[in-house]
């Protein structure tokens, strides 16, 4: 089948190089894509948010299946334009992708679905602001109710940090803090169907240790060796399934990847989140590890066939992967920056080792940054020790002035810790 990929960051090249490895592709096309995607499918311009110029397009190169990535053009609708084309498309709906288009609707699905997470008010105006924050108390977790690249979230002790965050706000969750390390579940659905991927675990903030502010991640790994091998059921039982079954009852099925991020407190696991799309860093490590053809898991969630899909392969490897990013990200990044180093590593550390693009473009020879984060440098390995050292000396052929990355994921779970 041809296949058309939109976005341009690093989970659609992630995307992409899983495709470009299936037999069953026989096109592969993204739009608008970067650098690193154009060296596996064929780019094309187009707004990503224009539901009409994306069905226009998938029609005209006979695309069989349309795949998109970031949850702007989702929450705006770009899979329904595809769907009413006439051609499958791997995406909910715009309804079905408020669930992470509002935080508020996600909280309002999770009540009726039953589904445990932190308790929460939403608030409008300051007093309910400072009524709510004063219920909960230190640390404050608040929570910008639309789309906000990641960066919408604020957990800080500080509680005029707290007000200020959720006063800039329009409308604003703010809930109890979740004690507890995180957890990334991503599952594929039709609609009905419910099929989980492996958990991976991701770092938010800019710097080791968990320090500095939060962004859209710096690294993920997985598997995730201190968790609970029956982690992936019960979530299935208590989270995934009772919320695809919900907004199917409401008549706004979900399809496409319903991603949770869960905190694993000491009462149990809680969802702190649900995405409608892909995550971005996770993608890069849990399709690394995923053996099964891509293309026709991703098919049966757009046809409503997924019933019909054997159950997932999985490598035994783990997977690490490190976000080198610009200078002065998360604030405002400095772009144009030349990117070396990427052809040391194709031709020194693959296939263990290699480096999908997130902010990047061409010009003339030279690859340069394009984006706040820049590249995902991506490993497997035996175990997670393995993979990190090959991640890390991939990182380290890498020259990009002014660059920043974490030197600590997955260095923990690495040492059984």
């Amino acid at each position: 089948m041809k296949v058309l990929v939109i976005g341009g960051g690093a989970r659609e090249h992630a995307l992409c190089r899983s495709l470009s490895l299936d037999p069953d592709v026989s096109a592969l096309y993204c739009a608008p894509g970067n650098a690193g995607i154009a060296e596996v499918a064929e780019l094309y311009p187009v707004d990503a948010l224009d539901g009409a110029a994306v069905a226009a397009l998938a029609t005209e190169l006979g695309a069989g299946l349309v795949v998109v990535g970031p949850e702007a053009p989702l929450v705006a609708g770009v899979a329904d334009a595809v769907r009413a084309a006439g051609i499958p498309v791997f995406g909910p709906s715009a309804e079905a992708a408020l669930l992470e288009g509002s935080k508020a609707f996600a909280k309002d699905v999770m009540a009726a679905a039953g589904v445990p997470t932190a308790r929460s008010y939403v608030c409008t105006t300051p007093e309910e602001v400072d009524e709510a924050l004063d219920a909960f108390g230190a640390p404050y977790v608040v929570k910008d109710d639309g789309l906000a690249a990641g960066k919408g979230v604020v957990v800080t002790a500080d509680l005029a940090a707290a007000r200020a965050h959720a006063l800039g706000c329009d409308r604003v969750v703010i809930e109890e803090f979740l004690d507890g390390p995180e957890v990334s579940l991503f599952a594929i659905t039709d609609g009905v169907t419910v099929l989980p991927l492996q958990p991976a675990q991701d770092f938010k903030r800019a710097l080791d240790g968990d320090e500095g502010p939060n962004t859209g991640g710096m690294g993920a790994y997985s598997p995730l060796p201190w968790a609970d091998p029956k982690l992936v059921d019960e979530v299935m039982a208590s989270v995934l399934q009772p919320t695809v079954d919900e907004l199917r009852r409401r008549g706004t099925p979900f399809s496409g990847l319903l991603y949770a991020g869960l905190a694993i407190t000491s009462r149990g696991v809680r969802v702190i989140e649900f995405n409608a799309r892909f995550g971005d860093p996770e993608t890069q490590v849990v399709l690394a590890r995923l053996r099964t053809p891509l293309a026709s898991v991703l098919l049966g969630a757009a046809t409503g066939t997924l019933h019909t899909e054997p159950p997932l392969n999985w490598h035994e490897d783990a997977a690490v992967t490190v976000v080198i990013a610009s200078h002065n990200y998360p604030e405002t990044p400095r772009t144009g920056d030349p990117i070396g180093g990427l052809a040391e590593v194709a031709a020194e550390d693959a296939p263990e080792a290699y480096v999908l693009h997130a902010g990047t473009r061409r010009e003339g020879d030279a690859v340069v940054s394009a984006g706040g984060r820049v590249l995902s440098v991506t490993a497997t390995g035996s175990d997670l020790a393995q993979a990190r050292e090959r991640a890390y000396k991939a990182v380290g052929r890498i020259r990009l002035d002014g660059s920043q990355h974490r030197t600590d994921i997955a260095a923990k779970a690495a040492e059984g810790r």
